[in-house]
This record gives structure tokens, sequence and C-alpha cells, in this order.
């Protein structure tokens, strides 16, 4: 049985190249217009020209995003978009709305389409529906059971991909209007500023500013606050449906998100497949406490073994859980504007780093690379840019030189346990 695709979010180009690093397979990001993440990076036609061509390079694959809910003024540069998508040979666009599908399949008809999970797939008959309209791949809903996945399997021959990690949106198949009705930004055309995160509470029309918690918390009650998903320890039950295409959420998340999520999912599933079972269960005890340092809701399994209950909603907080600061990324010599400072990559006992948290001399800071396992050291000595002595990396995306005690290989993560702050 083949292995899975990992597909990897790219919100912006930093992300892109993180998740290729760590392992993805593929990388699904957005332009400038026509997706659902409006806030994300993004890639211009330049930027997206160079994506495809880096990922290419390695033999891998990019996914753009096409899937907003299309409005009569879209469809006026919406066909030059596709063309575009399709002369910078991209490997696929993401799209729900029928009306983008019939241009794309008009104007771009080498484009290959892969069917939104806003399109809202939840069996077999629509799977089929839409291949034969010429869908390449189906993102399955996310509010299918692990049963109804393996049955959609055995009647589709066509693609399949599923989520398998992220946030898990409250509204059916993504379709909010929460926040076009309080905001003003419309979440089906990328602009979601999840009120379904904030806390309410109850108020009676002939007692106005009187507040009646919902539940007994007297900030109110966050009704609407999935828990994220993850099905990192059902990746055995998953396997012998042989669906193509693992799909982790996030675009809006950082690059340390980015990378710990991609190598959690890229040593798990090389190990089930290559190793088996047995093998597998041995280290996900190691892949679970990576998966609790980035920063993440509570975890839960979505709707794989039924309707989620009160299990898979946090009622009393919308807080995200973060054990760890995500504190700098290593930097190589094209990334340093100093070419006395940039002779200095060559020396093993000393690594550049751009600083993303505020850190100190003293602490003890923990390096998450794309091979090996994590290993530790504490701080001892800081150089900023100019080469003068500090003791603390307080600026934003600050480069500085330090000491370590072996090798930072490219693309490493630096962070540090909460608990370690000082």
């Amino acid at each position: 049985m083949k292995k899975p695709e990992l597909l990897a979010p790219a919100g912006d180009w930093e992300k892109l190249r993180y998740a290729l690093a760590y392992g993805a397979d593929a990388v699904y990001m957005g332009g400038q217009a026509f997706g659902l993440r409006a806030y994300a990076g993004n890639f211009g036609f330049q930027e997206m020209e160079q994506a495809v061509r880096w990922t290419h390079d390695l033999g891998k694959k990019l996914y753009i995003t096409v899937n907003i809910f299309a409005h009569e003024p879209d469809f006026e540069e919406l066909p030059t978009y596709l063309k575009q998508l399709e002369t910078l040979g991209v490997d696929g666009a993401i799209v729900s709305d029928p009306g983008v599908i019939a241009i794309a399949q008009e104007v771009a008809p080498r484009l290959p389409l892969h069917l939104s999970t806003q399109a809202n797939n939840t069996n077999s008959y629509s799977v089929r529906f839409w291949l034969k309209q010429g869908i390449e791949r189906v993102v399955l809903a996310r509010e299918l059971t692990l049963e109804e996945i393996r049955a959609v399997r055995t009647k589709v021959d066509g693609g399949l991909e599923i989520f398998i990690h992220g946030a898990m949106c409250m509204s059916y198949s993504g379709r909010c209007l929460l926040s076009n009705y309080l905001t003003g930004r419309d979440a089906n055309r990328g602009e979601c500023t999840q009120p379904c995160r904030w806390g309410y509470a109850l108020v009676e029309e002939k007692r106005p500013g009187v507040v009646f918690p919902i539940e007994e918390d007297e900030r109110g009650t966050y009704v609407f606050n999935s828990h994220d998903l993850c099905l990192l320890p059902h990746l055995p039950l998953l396997k012998s449906i042989d669906i193509d295409s693992y799909k982790i959420e996030g675009r809006m998340k950082s690059v340390q998100y980015v990378a710990s999520t991609v190598k959690v999912y890229r040593e798990a599933i090389d190990t089930l497949w290559d190793q088996g079972e047995e093998a597998f269960q041995a280290k996900l005890p190691q892949w679970l406490e990576e998966m609790d340092k980035v920063s993440h809701r509570d975890y839960s399994a979505g709707f794989l073994f039924g309707k989620p209950g009160a299990s898979s909603h946090n009622l009393v907080s919308s807080h995200y859980v973060r054990d760890y600061d995500f504190v700098g990324v290593r930097l190589d010599e094209g990334n340093i504007d100093n070419e006395a400072a940039a002779a200095d990559t060559t020396d093993e006992s000393v690594a550049w780093i751009e600083q993303r948290n505020n850190f100190k001399l003293g602490e003890v800071l923990e390096v998450l690379t794309p091979q090996g396992d994590c290993w530790s050291f504490e701080v001892k000595e800081m150089w900023d840019i100019e080469g003068e002595p500090i003791e603390v990396a307080r600026h934003a995306q600050q480069k500085i030189r330090i000491t370590v005690p072996r090798m930072i290989l490219p693309y490493s993560i630096l962070r540090r346990a909460k608990s370690e702050r000082k």
C-alpha cells in the first residue's frame, strides 16, 4: 500500500521552505486573491513563480487555493489568474465554487483541480459526481467518521484527501456567517476574524446591560470553541483505508508549528509504513510530546469516531496551550548583512540566530532540527551583528551570534520551555 502524500500549509515563503525541509511531500498556499486566508502572507505572481521552481527542484508539489465562494465581480480577473497558474505549472488549484471550476476548465484546461473541503463532500455519490466533472482529487468534509471515510474509499477510485491535524471550524464544512455578520469580514471570502473563539453570554431584552453567563463562568462561555484536530494516534486505523493525501491545517500558524507538525507526521508515516505498527506505537509517546510543544488548543479526534461531544469543545476559555516560546531560527550566510560576520558561519562552535522572541544569557534553549532528535544547550555568550557582546536578545528579528556546543543544522528552530524562563 502506497504512502499518502503529506501536505503542509505554506502561509508565506519562509513557511514553505521549512515545510519542505522538514519532510512535506507537497505544500498548499494562496495567491493574493481568491483564497480563504486573506491575512496569511500569501504570494504575488513573482513569488509564486519562485515557489513553484523551488518546490519542483526538490521533486515535490505545490497547490494554490482558489476556494472562495465567488461573487460576480470576481469573474472579471479570475480567468487571467487561472491562466497564470496554468502557465506557472502549479500542480493543482484547490477550488470549491462550480463557477470557478467551469471557468478554470475553459481557460486553463491543463490545470489540475482539487475540490476543497468547503464543497462539503460527505458521501461517495457526490465525490463520484465531481470526479465525473473533471476534478482530480476531492478533499473530504471533516464531518466524516472513520467508517464513512472507509465506505467512500471502497466506492470511489479517484483521488481522496483528508485533514489529519489543525484547527477545527465550528461551522459545518467551514461555511460560517458569524464573521461577516459581526465584523463585516466574510469568512467565505478569506477574511474570517474567528468570532467563534470569543466569549459569549446571555442578555434579556428588558434588562439591557445585565449579562447572564450561560455557564458558571464570570467571563461568559465559549460555546463555539472547538478543540484542535489531531489524528496522529489513529494513523494505523487510517492506513488501511488508502487515502491519497493527509493534510495539515495552518497557513496562519507560526513557522515553528509548520516545522514541528510536519516533522512528527513525516516520521510517523514513514515509521508506520516502513516498520509497522509496533514500531509506530513505540515512538508515539515522543511524537505526542512534540505535538504538545507547539501552540495549540486541546486536541481531539474530531468526527473520526462519531459526532463530537462536550469533550471536543472548551467551554472555559479560547486560549491556546503555549508551554514553549518560539525564540529563533538558524540563519545561513545569505541572510547575514555583514561580510565579516558571515564568515563566522563556517565555525561550528558558533551559530547565527534570528530572534523571534526575547531570550537572554543563562536560559536553556531547545533545538528542533529537520533530522534527528531535539537537543538543548545553555546560552553562555551572545554578540550582536556589530560584534558587541549582549546579555539579552530583545529586538524583533535581531541577528545574533551565539556559542553552541554542537553545530546547529540549517532550518533549525530554537525554542524555550516556559518553565525555563528566569
